[in-house]
């Protein structure tokens, strides 16, 4: 049986030996080949985590302070060795982290089909065919400048001063606090009835007229206090590990609009998918599922429009979602509009974007879009989720003949 110090040495010598060897498969890109051996990697990778893991703790954070004043010379040879295998271990998460995010790009970028459809993680062999798919979700460009070695720092330390100035900004960018946006009021009443003073505990929206909403459950006499607001914050990315990465990549990539692309591919993500693809897609481990906050990073690709608004990013992707919330049980009636062109019309809809824009932004084709929007119009679910001043957006897909009016209003019932 190996000694820690031994594994320790081995997982660096392989983590070390697959930074040079996936460089070579990034000069001639082949997805498939790429897959396998992206699987081959994370197969060992994981393997040497279950055991290092065991021996070295669960995190660097549980290691003790480094006591300077004590100067016995074997105490301070066992922190030593425990703080090696702690940061093998951040290296082979990292690591980790870095193939299972490339391999969930993949899987968004293309289709494997190999008798059936597979997903890339269980390519083994090259008797895969590779197709492209209609809408990108991430960016295949970053893939080359993912730390496959899990050394983040010393891959950055290698580029210029604009690489790492952008690598900063991201990594800012990702660990702040999301604006706090509150969600509900909850309440206390005091009301009678039968000539009892009674108590109750009530929950309102937080943009519900109050007094209002009081009068139609408890009539004319009663009084209210505010017991606390519910509130949502927090990070975005909840994962230390794929904001190492991610800031790495787009800063080599683009040291110029690197965070710019990021905001942009986040905006995608959310827009092209639905909630249940973003459970498992696996492109940014530990990103919320929906977003009920604001986060400068997804202003970032509107911020030189004319009319920009802070937090308009934001808010384009809060109310995607609770739309997604609202279609939940009307789906079956756009059975013919794929996820990602959904994500277009909504858009479309809620937005001051012509189609054009909407495919730009998006990265879809504009003719699948209007379609995609044709359908939907006749679906009649643009009443359901739109106001009055946005419904006049889908005027023009709307039938033109007599004929087809009446038929279409027959058909929304």
């Amino acid at each position: 049986m190996t000694t820690t110090q031994e594994l320790v040495a081995q997982v660096n010598k392989v983590l070390d030996d697959i930074g040079i060897d996936l460089d070579e498969l990034f000069q001639d890109f082949d997805p498939v080949k790429l897959a396998i051996a992206l699987n081959k990697n994370l197969s060992i990778l994981e393997g040497f985590e279950e055991e290092l893991e065991r021996r070295a703790g669960d995190s660097i954070s549980s290691l003790p302070t480094w006591d300077k004043r004590n100067r016995d010379p074997h105490i301070q040879r066992l922190y030593r060795k425990r703080h090696y295998r702690a940061l093998a271990l951040e290296r082979l998460r990292s690591a980790i982290t870095a193939h299972k995010m490339a391999l969930a790009i993949l899987d968004a970028n293309y289709v494997f089909r190999r008798r059936g459809e597979i997903r890339a993680g269980e390519i083994k062999t090259e008797d895969v065919k590779a197709y492209r798919r209609p809408y990108s979700i991430g960016r295949i460009e970053i893939l080359p400048y993912l730390a496959y070695s899990g050394d983040v720092l010393k891959l950055l330390a290698k580029q210029g001063l604009a690489v790492r100035d952008t690598f900063k900004r991201i990594k800012s960018k990702l660990r702040e606090q999301g604006t706090v946006k509150t969600r509900s009021i909850r309440l206390e009443v005091e009301y009678f009835e039968n000539n009892r003073l009674k108590k109750a505990h009530v929950n309102l929206p937080a943009d519900a007229d109050i007094e209002g909403e009081l009068r139609k459950q408890f009539g004319r006499r009663f009084r209210w206090r505010v017991l606390s607001l519910v509130k949502t914050r927090g990070v975005l990315i909840n994962n230390h590990y794929t904001v190492d990465n991610l800031a790495l990549a787009y800063s080599s990539l683009d040291p110029k609009k690197g965070a710019e692309k990021l905001g942009l591919d986040i905006f995608r993500y959310y827009f092209l998918t639905s909630s249940t693809e973003r459970e498992t897609l696996g492109i940014f481990p530990g990103i919320k599922l929906c977003v009920d906050c604001h986060y400068s990073i997804l202003d970032l690709p509107f911020r030189h429009e004319e009319n920009f608004k802070t937090g308009q990013g934001s808010m384009y992707v809060i109310r995607k979602c609770e739309m997604e919330g609202q279609l939940t049980g009307r789906r079956k009636d756009l059975s013919g509009v794929p996820n990602y062109l959904l994500g277009g019309v909504l858009l479309y809809g809620m937005s001051n974007y012509d189609e054009g824009k909407v495919a730009e932004i998006l990265g879809i084709d504009e003719t699948e879009l209007e379609e995609a929007i044709k359908k939907f119009v006749i679906s009649g679910l643009h009443r359901v989720l739109f106001t009055d001043r946005e419904l006049k957006k889908f005027e023009k897909f709307m039938p033109k003949s007599d004929k087809a009016k009446k038929f279409l209003s027959l058909l929304q019932g």
